[in-house]
């Protein structure tokens, strides 16, 4: 197969976007943009089975100075290549029948099939001058799907600060390519990464280039303080917001991830990663529980999601982070396409009444990491060799905590310990095995991981750790302490309920330089 025929996975829902008056055949828009999909998702599968085969696939860039066509599909590449076609070709099936009878829905779909081309062709991209293109036409095909509904008033403030993000972002990593064109006098992947490997020196424009490309990543994915556009898009139709959280909102980890290489380079770059993407996972997961919209949970869990896979390559875990954004991916477009059964869901499933004594979630907690930590050391995946897996490991069987708290009810001090540890040593074995697939898939497109290189990286890990678990105690203390009706923890409830208020803050910075129509 010619690399140049991967190049039909966007053409094809590309070309349907520009058929003429879509609203006039909305039924034919459907089903070509259904056929269109389909045959991305071929491509896509066919083009993940050759790099599994024969390794990475590239191409010639047409044009001058690695600016222009070319393409570059290595393990990452068609990993995301394959789960936004596979995703995208779910979404357009399920509007066929969610917008059916809607006046507007040719042109809804006309405007989700040039979204799905451009997101198809960002995964594939061979330079970062046709990312870039690909990167700012994803935007401009979201906006789009925002204001579908252009008389909804909260569609269309969410889809201004969307938009003022995104242009920030779009400076930030046009800047970047210009640092990098300087610096390296290309911007075709193949022989800017193969420099960087070769050990470029991290001169200036380097560092900078990084902290840029960071910064436009941190804008995408919906970081703080800029993630209130993410938990407003709710105005707009359910499958804008099933491809908007399972493929586009990764674009900014997909940049990160890209780019590893030339990131790692920058250690303010990695430093802002580990800040922001940990004060944004924190603040998402406490807020998402405070959330009475089904949505509105599935847009907070989205924003600590991403704030985690930022931490995770902060941390260096770039293949950890690969691994996540594929899982998150899957599990949120489910979420977002099922969120109407939520209620026969949560009548069929178990569901814990009252919360745990802190003394035993305490318990729980040290039961939980013990168990994880004699895995780990029995696998060899210790602190100081794999630092990033270890810690994140450990933040992943704090899960277990509220779950082994609530499900062994009425179990002695002894007995809930030793469940707990069992079953915190089963998932530390399915994490590090997933590590060691990851690894294996990514290797050769990421960096690896590094060791432990000093007092103040065990301490950074340290703080990690004990910020999340601090994080895990809160939430079991607010929802035991609101129920017994305390001042202090009612109102962190009530506060936490409203994003202690930094959407409101941006909605009115928003609508004071952008006033809404009268």
């Amino acid at each position: 197969m010619s690399a140049w025929l991967i190049l039909l996975a966007p053409l094809a829902p590309l070309l349907v976007a520009c058929l003429p008056r879509p609203d006039e055949a909305p039924r034919r828009m459907a089903t070509l943009g259904i056929a269109a999909a389909l045959v991305a998702l071929a491509v896509a599968a066919v083009t993940a089975i050759a790099v599994a085969i024969g390794g990475r696939i590239t191409t010639p860039t047409w044009g001058a100075a690695g600016i222009g066509l070319g393409l570059h599909v290595d393990g990452l590449s068609a990993a995301v290549f394959l789960l936004v076609a596979f995703i995208g070709t779910v979404v357009l099936r399920y509007s066929r029948n969610y917008l059916a009878g809607d006046p507007g829905q040719g042109r809804f779909l006309r405007w989700m099939a040039m979204t799905l081309s451009a997101v198809l062709l960002l995964t594939i991209a061979g330079n970062l001058a046709l990312f870039f293109l690909a990167w700012v036409a994803t935007s401009i095909g979201l906006n789009r799907l925002l204001l579908f509904y252009p008389h909804r008033l909260g569609a269309e403030l969410a889809a201004k600060k969307k938009f003022i993000a995104s242009r920030i972002g779009d400076l930030c990593l046009l800047m970047a390519a210009c640092l990098l064109l300087g610096a390296f006098g290309t911007l075709e992947f193949a022989p800017l990464f193969a420099a960087a490997k070769a050990g470029h020196v991290a001169d200036a424009p380097t560092i900078l280039a990084g902290v840029l490309m960071v910064a436009a990543a941190l804008l995408k994915s919906a970081q703080l303080p800029v993630h209130g556009w993410l938990v407003e898009v709710m105005e707009t139709p359910t499958p804008v917001s099933a491809l908007l959280h399972a493929g586009i909102i990764n674009a900014g980890g997909f940049l990160v991830l890209r780019m590893a290489d030339l990131v790692v380079l920058s250690a303010p770059a990695m430093e802002a990663l580990i800040l922001v993407g940990g004060a944004t996972a924190l603040f998402g997961s406490l807020v998402m529980l405070t959330q009475t919209s089904v949505k509105a949970q599935l847009a907070y869990s989205t924003v600590a999601q991403m704030g985690f896979m930022m931490l995770q390559c902060g941390l260096g875990a770039f293949a950890a982070a690969a691994l996540h954004l594929v899982a998150h991916s899957l599990y949120k477009a489910h979420a977002f396409l099922s969120s109407g059964s939520v209620v026969d869901q949560a009548r069929a499933a178990w569901v814990p009444q009252g919360a745990p004594h802190p003394a035993r979630v305490g318990l729980v907690l040290a039961a939980a990491l013990a168990g994880f930590a004699v895995v780990a050391s029995a696998l060899g995946w210790t602190p100081a060799a794999h630092p990033a897996a270890f810690v994140l490991g450990a933040v992943l069987v704090m899960g277990l905590v509220h779950l082994g708290a609530q499900a062994f009810e009425g179990v002695s001090a002894p007995a809930l310990a030793g469940r707990v540890a069992g079953m915190a040593a089963l998932v530390a074995v399915a994490w590090f095995a997933l590590q060691a697939a990851a690894a294996h898939i990514f290797g050769a497109s990421l960096p690896a991981a590094p060791p432990l290189r000093g007092p103040f990286d065990a301490v950074l890990l340290v703080l990690v750790v004990a910020s999340f678990a601090g994080v895990m105690l809160f939430q079991s203390a607010m929802a035991a302490e609101a129920q017994r009706g305390r001042r202090f923890w009612l109102a962190a409830y009530i506060h936490l309920a409203n994003g202690l208020y930094l959407n409101t803050l941006a909605n009115r910075l928003v609508l004071r330089l952008w006033p809404a129509r009268p």
